[in-house]
């Protein structure tokens, strides 16, 4: 798709975004509404939408609601045609109890929020190897979770199996156990609560195993992709595989969006917040944000707590001076966060020394 040009007047657009359909808005330079209609959620409807509002003048930028969900693909339709696209908060529910709510109403608002400067937000591109790392992370997690539920219902169901059962597997370590389990042969009448007992953990040991088979495979097929997309992330101290593809997909396939270390900062909500009052002066924790991303550069700072001596030495400097852990914590979050946003962005990471981590605090 190419670019197109008009000598009509400049127009902003806005789009409210759904499963099936998309219903798109224009408004001019001094807020006007023009037009609005609705397109079916495929490529076609992606073209029409767009033909559609580049007849009405020059397209300067669209809002997009939902660029994260319903809208991505839109959104990456629009950015390969040349337009610039704004991610757009849906309106808060007291604007929603003034103004009332339809698509219509929320495509105007979408475009109305980008010509007032009120929206900004670059959407994730989504389009390079940092999406394909999320998608296999959505499925690796789903199995994690999987298998931890299987482990817990063994664990259950053990706690109330016949004494005969639980003597025979009594004191074995998970891996043994789910061996053990797995191993076993429920002969007998299905109908006895021991029969069906050994049935049933044992089917659940199997289940662990595969998903503990599916998660390693997950783990060769994400590792060289993590790699391949920030080298300079996994030499940082702390940070693993794991850690590493969280903080990625957190950030994107174009973390250029992000225009400042502290920006990124605000985005795995380790923003240092004011909660000063007289003559208390201090911070807080900040619990909003990304907060997978959050929980990342907490295990990275916790990782780095324990093996890492240039933080062990911080974090007894910062004791001497009366702060306590939490605050520790909060401080060295938002100096791994410098750090990272520095590896994600491909800006050389110099070396820090020990005075470095005090303007974290």
């Amino acid at each position: 798709m190419t670019s197109m040009t008009h000598d009509g007047p400049q127009i902003t657009g806005g789009v409210d975004t759904h499963g099936l359909t998309h219903h798109a808005a224009v408004i001019d330079q001094i807020g006007r509404h023009l037009a609005d209609r609705e397109f079916p959620a495929t490529i076609r409807g992606y073209r029409d939408l767009l033909d559609w509002m580049r007849s009405h003048g020059e397209l300067t930028a669209v809002g997009v609601e939902g660029t994260g969900a319903y809208g991505a693909e839109l959104a990456r339709v629009l950015t390969a045609a040349g337009v610039t696209v704004i991610d757009v908060d849906r309106p808060d529910r007291k604007t929603r109890r003034m103004k009332g709510k339809s698509d219509p109403i929320d495509a105007y608002a979408a475009a109305t929020a980008v010509l007032s400067g009120r929206a900004t937000g670059v959407p994730k591109s989504r389009d390079g190897v940092v999406e394909a790392v999320r998608v296999l992370r959505i499925t690796r997690r789903s199995a994690v979770k999987a298998r931890t539920q299987a482990m817990n219902q063994i664990r259950g169901l053990l706690v109330s199996a016949p004494a005969m059962l639980r003597e025979q597997v009594a004191g074995l370590e998970r891996a043994a156990l789910i061996r053990t389990l797995a191993r076993l042969r429920p002969a007998g009448d299905l109908s006895r609560p021991l029969a069906a007992t050994r049935a049933a953990l044992r089917r659940l040991a199997r289940r662990h195993q595969a998903l503990d088979e599916e998660i390693a495979e997950l783990d060769t097929e994400i590792a060289p992709l993590v790699k391949q997309a920030a080298p300079a992330l996994l030499e940082l101290f702390g940070v693993g595989p794991e850690t590493a593809g969280q903080l990625l997909a957190s950030a994107g396939d174009n973390p250029e969006r992000m225009r400042s270390e502290a920006a990124f900062a605000h985005l795995a909500g380790v923003a240092p917040i004011p909660a000063s009052s007289s003559r208390t002066h201090r911070h807080r924790l900040n619990r909003g944000g990304d907060r997978a991303a959050n929980n990342a550069l907490h295990t990275i700072v916790l990782t780095r707590m324990r093996f890492d001596a240039r933080t062990r030495a911080y974090v007894e400097r910062r004791t001497k001076e009366g702060l306590n852990k939490k605050d520790i914590m909060r401080c060295l979050k938002r100096f791994v966060a410098r750090e990272v946003y520095r590896a994600l962005t491909s800006t050389p990471t110099e070396r820090i020394t020990q005075t470095d981590l005090a303007p974290a605090a």
